[in-house]
C-alpha cells in the first residue's frame, strides 16, 4: 500500500502525461486546462487505494481512476456554468476563460471520454464499471437539482438535505472506491462493503465541508469563511438552528438569510452565535461522528487482512481531523 501522498503524487505525473490536445482545439484545449488545474484529486487517488486494498496493483486501476477523475472536472465545468463562478482553483473558469458555448460542449465531451477510459478492461470488467458510473452520473444530476431546488424552498428538511449532499458528493466518493474493487475483482460483498465505506464517509466528508465553511480556521481552511452564509444557502447547520431554535432565534434566522448586505461581517457573525446558541454546532459535530462510525462499521465486515482494514480506518481519520 502507498500513502494518500504517494497516490496523489502518481495520479499527478499520470494526468502531466496525458495529452488530449488535438483538433478542434477549441474543444481539446479547455478539457486540457480543466485537467491541468490539478486540486487535491482524493477521488482518483480512493480507486487506487481500493484496487490495492483488494490486493491488485495500483496500475490496473488507473484507467478508471483516470474516469472517475474526468468525469469529476466535467462536472464543475458544468457547475461553474450554472454558479457563475468565475474561479476555479484560484484560475479562470471554462466559460470565463473561453465562453459559456465552450463550456457546455467541452464539458460534454469529457463525459464521454470518462467513458472511453473504461474500454481499456475486459468486457466482464468494463460492464461493471459502466453500470455503476452510470447510474453515479445520473445520481450527482439529480444531487445537483436537488441543490438547485432548495435555494427557492423555505421547508427543506433534514432528510432531503442529506440526500441532497448524498447525491451530490458521496456516491462520486463511493463509486470511485467501488471501481478499484470491481477492478481487483473482489467479491460483491467486498465491493459493496467499500461502496458504504466511501458513501457514509462522503455524507460525514459533506457535513465537515459545512461546519468549517462558517466555524474553520481563516488561515487553513483555503477559501473564505462564512461563504454558505453570505450565500444564503440552507445547510444542516442551518436546519439544525431552525429545529432547535427558539422562535424568537427563528425568526432572526430567517430574517438574515434573507439579506445581503455589502458588508457581511456582522451577518457572519450573527448567525454562527445562533448556530451555537441553538446547539445546531455540536448536532453537526454530532452527525460527522455518526457518519464517520457507519463508515467504520463496514471495515469489520470486509474479507481483508487486519492491517488493510487499519490503512482504510486512518484514512477516514485523518480525513475527519481535516481543517481544509
Amino acid at each position: 500500500m502507498h500513502s494518500v501522498a504517494e497516490y496523489q503524487q502518481i495520479i499527478a505525473s499520470h494526468f502531466s502525461a496525458i495529452n488530449t490536445l488535438k483538433e478542434p482545439k477549441n474543444l481539446y484545449e479547455p478539457i486540457q486546462y480543466i485537467l491541468a488545474l490539478g486540486g487535491k484529486r482524493m477521488r482518483p487517488v480512493l480507486t487506487l487505494m481500493a484496487a490495492e486494498v483488494f490486493d491488485t496493483p495500483y496500475e490496473k486501476a488507473l484507467h478508471a481512476a483516470t474516469a472517475v477523475e474526468v468525469f469529476h472536472n466535467f462536472s464543475l465545468i458544468h457547475d461553474d456554468i450554472m454558479d457563475d463562478a468565475p474561479l476555479r482553483r484560484g484560475k479562470e473558469t471554462v466559460h470565463e476563460k473561453w465562453d459559456l458555448n465552450t463550456g457546455i460542449l467541452s464539458g460534454d465531451a469529457m463525459l464521454i471520454l470518462a467513458y472511453q477510459y473504461f474500454e481499456n478492461y475486459e468486457p466482464q470488467v468494463f460492464q461493471q464499471l459502466a453500470k455503476i458510473f452510470s447510474k453515479t452520473a445520473l445520481e450527482v444530476c439529480e444531487g445537483q437539482q436537488y441543490d438547485v431546488d432548495f435555494e427557492t424552498r423555505d421547508d427543506v428538511t433534514i432528510p432531503e438535505y442529506l440526500k441532497m449532499i448524498e447525491y451530490k458528493t458521496a456516491v462520486l466518493v463511493a463509486a470511485a472506491m467501488k471501481m478499484g474493487a470491481i477492478v481487483a475483482e473482489t467479491s460483491t460483498e467486498n465491493a459493496d462493503l467499500i461502496y458504504d465505506f466511501g458513501l457514509n464517509l462522503g455524507i460525514a466528508f459533506q457535513l465537515q465541508d459545512d461546519f468549517l465553511d462558517a466555524f474553520g480556521d481563516p488561515a487553513t481552511f483555503g477559501k473564505q469563511v462564512g461563504g454558505d452564509i453570505i450565500e444564503n444557502k440552507k445547510t444542516y447547520l442551518y436546519l439544525k438552528a431552525l429545529e432547535f431554535g427558539t422562535a424568537e432565534e427563528r425568526e432572526q434566522l430567517l430574517h438574515l438569510f434573507s439579506i445581503q448586505p455589502t458588508d457581511n461581517t456582522d451577518k457572519i457573525a450573527s448567525i454562527k452565535r445562533i448556530f451555537v446558541d441553538t446547539k445546531a454546532a455540536s448536532a453537526t459535530q454530532e452527525a460527522i461522528e455518526v457518519y464517520t462510525n457507519l463508515a467504520f462499521e463496514t471495515l469489520s465486515k470486509m474479507n481483508i487482512s487486519d492491517d488493510k482494514k487499519m490503512v482504510l480506518r486512518a484514512f477516514g481519520e485523518k480525513l475527519m481531523k481535516r481543517k481544509v
